[in-house]
């Protein structure tokens, strides 16, 4: 029950992150394009680096002492990667949302949905694995944990403003879009609870859910956040906010590790 109640917290503050990172867009502070395309990029060095150093290679490692050998845990982290990435792909394709430039995506029914809506639930499936890669890395331990939903909490200061900025520039109040922002970052919560759950269920699944997370985040990595970062001709600022976020996710990691 301890680690379920610390996988939860750490959502909860990587979701109260999301919203502090709006509070800007309040007060009339206003980003270009260039500087939403470096913080993405940190965005997604971030995730990166806690993919490998916060999941996959624990993933391995747990996976090896179970098995007693190199090659299963190999290959449970391959499957595990793959199912992830999988599962973020079929939300993507199954549910219908809408991006800030590229449009509509997923499901026919969007027009049911108001259009704030389908924005929402775009971000959500961008902040769901984040929100369950802070839980199953409470399943590790603590420290393990806490390493994580730092780096996470970090990154999603600048994108919960980027949000916040976008839905601003698309004529909503900035009140509606303090609230629609502080909307995306609770389902990192209701993430972070199911995995915690997950590999608190039975050890067996440990290295499968630490796989799993870092998979989905590899996916929101290439699908979403590079090529976003790419498409407005700032590929040498996001470049260098990526480098910069992996960088310091893996010091935070080796430190608090």
């Amino acid at each position: 029950m301890q680690d379920i109640l610390w996988g939860v917290g750490g959502g909860m503050i990587a979701a109260i992150a999301t919203t502090a990172g709006a509070i800007p867009a309040l007060i009339g502070r206003k980003m270009t394009q260039a500087t939403s395309d470096m913080m993405l990029g940190f965005a997604a060095g971030v995730m990166l680096s806690a993919s490998y150093f916060s999941l996959i290679i624990p993933g391995i490692e747990v996976a090896q002492e179970q098995t007693g050998s190199v090659w299963i845990a190999a290959a449970i982290a391959a499957f595990g990667i793959a199912f992830g990435s999988g599962f973020v792909a079929w939300l993507n394709h199954a549910i219908p949302h809408e991006h800030f430039k590229t449009g509509p995506e997923g499901g026919a029914d969007q027009a049911t949905f108001a259009r704030i809506w389908l924005f929402v639930l775009a971000i959500s499936i961008h902040n769901f694995p984040e929100g369950l890669s802070i839980g199953v890395a409470y399943g590790v331990d603590r420290t393990n944990g806490l390493s994580v939903m730092t780096g996470i909490s970090l990154q999603d200061m600048p994108e919960g403003l980027a949000v916040a900025v976008a839905l601003v520039g698309l004529g909503y109040s900035r009140g509606r879009a303090l609230f629609y922002t502080a909307l995306t970052g609770m389902v990192e919560p209701v993430g972070a609870l199911l995995g915690v759950v997950a590999v608190s269920v039975s050890a067996v699944l440990l290295p499968w859910g630490l796989t799993f997370a870092a998979g989905a985040m590899l996916y929101i990595i290439s699908h979403e956040i590079v090529p976003e970062t790419h498409r407005n001709g700032h590929q040498k600022r996001a470049t260098t906010g990526l480098i910069f976020g992996l960088i310091l996710m893996m010091f935070l990691d080796v430190t608090l590790g």
